[in-house]
């Protein structure tokens, strides 16, 4: 087996500071647990500020230090996050809380070209999280997860040995590469990262032993009697000694996510730092299922009462925004210029507090493959990416198209009817093969007849086709007789015109044009 262990050193602060607009990042950054310094970023760390310290000399020795409170169920939402984006790659992803991941990625080197083309696509899948991560690759969960907290791989493993192909054994070989590099790994790590409490920790130090070596080479009687089989029991695990089965976890079928905002949002540019993370976390979601967004629903929670409210009720109020696709996706910059463009259009009813993201029907099964050269598919794409944040930003009543109608008359051939999506209406229709022009006069316009035949502008139409003979209508009381052509000027555009039938009397036009082509 070959495990990847990530470690995620900065979670805490790197989710905190996501929430934050980018003039903010930039200062100096702590957060706080029971008063005192829990994390800093690095321009709070060079003025002196450091874990462990109190808020008060924090605050004296950084008078513009931006605080804000640790929150472990914040930073458990961002490593589940983590998590999904890893899913898209293997289904054999286990939590290690507060701040790693395993995952076992045997199964999966044969579909990204071994394990440098894994990392490379790993490392692609987890960039827009935000989050600096430690890696490391190793035969055992354990091991693996122990190497990433303690040092990012420099390099991906580039060759696959023996262990890595075959499960661990029961007792692994010294000579295996594998399995000694990692053991020589593992013994210079820290022996006070597996003590349980602080009377074990207190008693590694007594007892001098400050490296897992220093552990292993310990009489195992003796350490069972001090410390109790959990170590010993830790440390086989680690070695590849004994097993150690992870469950894996396996993503909801409904998103809902939410955060709270560091400072009331009175615009939407700063509404979209919150939204940005809630659509990161959504497009990790899809992809573990191997799914894409139909639509999504924003919750924004307001701080005070509605100013379109009758009631005026005061205290904190929801109102949402329904967004829809008209194709599914799983592209957050996409998903982000669509919401944009919405709340661009949408006056704030008040200040923002926190933000919510909702998604219950994620359409299953792959995205569409990248094309090589252009298609008919690819330039539908494009149409639908454009129908989409035309309605996001004028609205789903302003953006229509045609859609054929059960009539033969040309006028009554076609109707207007909104664009929706799926799991809305109706889809954005396919554009068939044109035999009949999309541009229709509103009233077709009479043409003059000379010698028989149509004229236009002082100049004689050449009939390039027809007759195309339309005679319905008679059930409702307006009946149609009609023989149209296509025709054109010289050195001009293709013109649909049509002559009435039966011909009409003397002194009465029977020509009429009735559309454009192109």
């Amino acid at each position: 087996m070959l495990w990847f262990g990530l470690h995620l050193p900065a979670l805490s602060l790197e989710t905190f500071s996501a929430l934050l607009e980018p003039p903010a990042r930039a200062r100096p950054v702590a957060l706080l647990a029971r008063h005192r310094i829990a994390a800093a970023n690095a321009a709070a760390r060079e003025r002196g500020v450091a874990p462990g310290m109190k808020r008060a000399t924090a605050v004296a020795l950084v008078p513009d230090l931006l605080c804000g409170e640790a929150d472990p169920a914040r930073d458990a939402e961002a490593l589940q996050c983590v998590a999904h984006a890893l899913m898209a790659f293997t289904p054999a992803v286990s939590l290690v809380p507060p701040e790693g991941l395993v995952a076992e990625v045997q199964a999966s080197l044969r579909c990204f070209g071994g394990p440098a083309g894994l990392w490379q696509r790993l490392t692609e899948a987890l960039a827009p999280l935000g989050h600096r991560i430690q890696r490391a690759h190793a035969p055992s969960a354990l091991g693996a997860s122990l190497l990433a907290r303690w040092e990012d791989d420099a390099e991906p493993p580039r060759r696959l040995t023996r262990a890595a192909l075959w499960p661990a054994p029961a007792t692994p070989a010294l000579d295996d590469p594998a399995w000694a590099e990692l053991h020589r790994r593992l013994s210079s790590l820290p022996a006070a990262w597996l003590a349980s409490d602080a009377s074990a920790l207190a008693a590694l130090e007594a007892m001098g032993l400050q490296t897992l070596g220093d552990l292993r080479r310990q009489p195992r009687s003796g350490l069972n009697r001090r410390f109790g089989p959990g170590l010993l029991h830790t440390l086989d695990r680690a070695w590849g000694l004994a097993p150690d089965p992870r469950e894996p976890l396996a993503p909801p079928l409904r998103f809902h996510s939410q955060v709270d905002l560091w400072a009331r949002a009175d615009n939407t540019e700063s509404l979209l730092a919150g939204a940005a993370v809630l659509l990161g976390r959504l497009v990790a979601w899809a992809r573990a299922l191997h799914a894409r967004v139909p639509g999504f629903r924003l919750d924004l929670h307001h701080a005070s009462r509605l100013r379109a409210s009758a009631a005026g009720e005061a205290g904190r109020h929801v109102s949402h925004l329904e967004i829809g696709l008209a194709e599914p996706s799983a592209d957050a910059r996409h998903l982000q210029a669509v919401l944009r463009e919405r709340l661009a259009r949408e006056p704030l009813a008040a200040p923002v507090l926190s933000l919510g993201l909702s998604c219950d029907q994620p359409v299953l099964g792959q995205p569409p493959d990248g094309e090589l050269f252009p298609s008919l598919a690819g330039q539908r794409e494009g149409l639908l990416r454009l129908v989409e944040r035309l309605q996001a930003r004028l609205g789903e009543s302003a953006v229509q198209c045609l859609a054929p109608q059960a009539d033969h008359r040309p006028e009554r051939a076609t109707t207007l009817q909104g664009i929706t999506g799926p799991g809305l209406a109706a889809p954005l229709p396919t554009v068939p093969r044109l035999t009949r022009p999309v541009w229709l006069l509103p009233v077709p316009q009479a043409l003059p007849e000379r010698q028989t035949g149509p004229w236009l502008g002082g100049q004689a139409l050449h009939l390039l086709g027809g007759p195309e003979r339309i005679e319905t209508g008679w059930w409702d009381g307006e009946l149609v007789c009609r023989d149209y052509f296509i025709a054109q000027v010289p050195e001009g555009p293709l013109l649909w015109v049509y002559r009435l039938r039966p011909a009409p009397p003397s002194g009465e036009p029977g020509w009429f044009l009735h559309g454009r082509f192109g």
